[in-house]
């Protein structure tokens, strides 16, 4: 059975190239200044050409249940993730007005982009099989779907949506993806053109974690962390959340792909958009920064623990 040591043999240039990124921030050999042409690059043209590489071809993604199922899970685990935060943010004594939407959003949000990919690639992806990391990119709609919708009513107490944020290079790349292979023309795209996709895309997520690393680095606040809430958000997002995300990848009728992706959705640590939603409606932007950074540090102790263990209780074996 899988051990933690595997796993973090696995995922650990993961957060050595988060490390790196700081690193490069601290000592100005990236200013910041540089973080949204180089993200603008990996998201808008890298990214979208890495999701087609790896979703053409993919046989699990011609079941329809599996592409409903992925969606439906991407969307009903954030809104889950989201209602822990709030259990836990009232038990923390935290209430509206003070943080508490910020900390349920931030808290209940695992990463699902820039750092899951890379752990789904190196767990359960080789040269002939490229299912999990597929099935990841049609989750990652709902998740979108999840954070711009009922993300936006948490933030702001108001319905609303912006779909502009749904046209991204990310979702783009998912649903024309799909749609070549829904008409079964995913097999002619070879050759050259898919040569030159697959080069393009190859250093997509490890420039986006690079960047991510310099921008955490920029993004510690010089106000001071609240305790009390940094604890409720370890809590949260390492015990709660994994507890409601386990049960539904053991539980449910699921393809064993989305299993697999579950379980890394678990392990993750703090999304960076509840950020971005905290600035856009006038959120409490630090402490959903405070609370990324603190996952995401804490998340390399906890990250193969969780992991190993869900492998086992679930059933798992990851192709490392």
């Amino acid at each position: 059975m899988i051990s933690p040591w595997d796993v973090i043999q696995s995922v650990l240039w993961v957060y050595l190239l988060i490390l790196a990124g700081a690193v490069a921030r601290r000592t100005g050999v990236i200013p910041q200044e540089y973080d949204e042409g180089i993200m603008k690059v990996a998201y808008m043209v890298m990214i979208p050409c890495f999701i087609l590489d790896k979703i053409l071809g993919a046989e699990v993604l011609r079941d329809g249940w599996v592409v409903v199922s992925s969606i439906a899970c991407g969307y009903g685990l954030i809104v889950a993730g989201v209602c822990v935060g709030f259990l836990v943010g009232k038990v923390a004594g935290l209430s509206k007005g003070n943080g508490m939407r910020t900390f349920a959003l931030s808290a209940g949000t695992q990463n699902y982009g820039f750092t899951a990919a890379p752990v789904v690639e190196s767990l359960w992806t080789t040269t002939a099989c490229t299912g999990a990391l597929a099935v990841l990119f049609v989750h990652n709609i709902g998740v979108e779907l999840a954070m711009w919708s009922f993300g936006v009513i948490v933030i702001n107490g108001r319905s609303g949506f912006r779909w502009k944020q749904l046209c991204n290079g990310m979702v783009v790349g998912v649903m024309f993806g799909l749609l070549l292979v829904a008409v079964k023309l995913d097999g002619h795209v070879t050759g050259t053109p898919r040569m030159a996709m697959k080069m393009l895309g190859a250093g997509a997520f490890p420039l986006a974690v690079f960047i991510i690393g310099a921008s955490m680095m920029s993004m510690i606040s010089k106000e001071r962390p609240s305790l009390r809430i940094l604890s409720a958000a370890a809590f949260t997002r390492f015990l709660a959340v994994p507890a409601v995300f386990l049960c539904a990848a053991k539980f449910l009728p699921i393809a064993t792909e989305l299993k697999q992706v579950i379980v890394v959705q678990a392990a993750m640590p703090a999304a960076v958009s509840p950020i971005i939603l905290a600035k856009l409606y006038n959120g409490r932007p630090t402490i959903a920064v405070h609370i990324v950074v603190l996952t995401t540090v804490l998340s390399l102790i906890s990250l193969p623990w969780i992991i190993a263990f869900a492998c086992w209780w679930i059933g798992l074996e990851p192709l490392i």
